[in-house]
């Protein structure tokens, strides 16, 4: 949804916002009575930091598996998984705020049993942070005021709800060295992007693969791109540049793309030495 929509929609994805961050805090207040961290908690519910840390800001949807896990080690009595219907109410009223142009892409994403990346300029919106994503939208031109940098901010986070359903797509992105080494938003926004997919490559259902600077040539100098599965349906491509976009369909297209992305892994370093690079930028400074 864009701002033109009705008050209505606006009133309940605000509702179920202020929902969001209530729960966020409660979250919050449990944990500081626990005497944990959010890299503490996280490590014990098997969630990340950087999710624990979304969800006390109410900027990530609480899902039930979190609700209950979060309730049994926090001794919360119940408080926090007695919030799981209205959370699925909320989420049932609230529509998320993608740009029209980009919502049959998140449709067709969100019910993908497999996502391949190709990211030469950024990380993939998928596998941001919400420090990295919010500096890609502070730095737009034309400039976005506030209220849609933070439905942005909140919609591409929601996206990630993906990477934890089960069963999860299988995901992977090769990634071009030289986004691991820009620093987006300075050293802080770059550490904690670089640590978040250092985490996500060590999940069963994501591979990371890093194309090295030394690569002379490759297939895909054209730029980036996706492809996807969509449960039951034919694989897709879809590329986006200067706030161009395009679902690719026609088989012909998709198959090139394929052998491109089959040729790009074969030339990037392997899971295991992208870890060690992606470990190796983390310690510099």
């Amino acid at each position: 949804m864009e701002l033109t929509d009705t008050i209505g929609e606006n009133d309940d994805s605000e509702g179920a916002a202020d929902l969001f961050r209530v729960i966020g805090r409660q979250v919050r207040l449990l944990r500081e009575r626990a005497d944990l961290t959010q890299r503490e908690l996280g490590e014990r519910l098997g969630y990340s930091e950087d999710l624990v840390r979304s969800l006390e800001r109410g900027r990530r949807t609480p899902q039930p598996e979190f609700l209950d896990a979060a309730d049994d080690t926090l001794g919360a009595g119940g408080l926090l998984r007695a919030a799981t219907e209205d959370v699925a109410r909320a989420k049932a009223r609230a529509r998320v705020k993608h740009p029209a142009w980009f919502r049959d892409y998140a449709r067709l994403e969100a019910d993908a049993v497999e996502i391949n990346f190709f990211s030469t300029l950024t990380f993939p919106g998928l596998l941001q942070t919400e420090e990295y994503a919010r500096t890609t939208f502070l730095s737009r031109q034309p400039l976005l005021d506030e209220v849609t940098i933070e439905q942005r901010v909140n919609a591409r986070l929601a996206r990630q709800e993906t990477l934890t359903r089960w069963p999860s797509p299988m995901v992977s992105a090769v990634i071009d060295e030289s986004v691991l080494r820009r620093s987006v938003g300075g050293y802080e926004v770059r550490r904690g992007q670089l640590t978040y997919l250092q985490r996500l490559a060590r999940l069963r259902s994501t591979t990371i693969q890093v194309l090295p600077m030394a690569c002379e040539d490759h297939s895909a100098l054209e730029g980036p791109f996706i492809l996807l599965t969509p449960r039951g349906r034919q694989q897709l491509g879809y590329v986006e540049v200067q706030s161009t976009n395009r679902l690719i369909t026609d088989a012909e297209e998709v198959r090139i793309l394929a052998a491109r992305y089959g040729s790009i892994r074969g030339q990037a370093l392997s899971p295991h030495e992208s870890l060690a690079l992606i470990e190796k930028l983390l310690g510099e400074r």
